[in-house]
């Protein structure tokens, strides 16, 4: 267990029990959608597995390159940012017209 754990909050601690919310922002999470990585021993396992109904978790492994994350990159992509060069002909046309 010598690894690290990749922990994303899924759920809202809204309705839950105050010790609930607590474990979930003692690992480091602040919301729904936010991810932290935490070292995996059983201390933090256990708080995982606490709060299991509000979280998802991924092992990383050392070997994996646990430094490197390619979610930045995947957001950039989807919201769809792309330079002006790549915009189609089409659309400066009918701004024209």
């Amino acid at each position: 267990m010598a690894g690290k754990l990749k922990v994303t909050q899924t759920k809202s601690t809204i309705s839950h029990i105050a010790r609930n919310r607590a474990t979930v922002k003692a690992l480091g999470l602040h919301g729904i959608g936010s991810t932290s990585i935490i070292a995996d021993n059983e201390a933090t396992r256990g708080m995982v597995r606490q709060v299991r109904f509000l979280v998802t978790v991924e092992e990383i492994t050392e070997g994996a390159g646990a430094g490197t994350s390619k979610v930045g990159d995947r957001r950039s992509e989807d919201r769809g940012d792309a330079p002006a060069s790549h915009r189609s002909e089409d659309s400066t046309a009918k701004e024209t017209k």
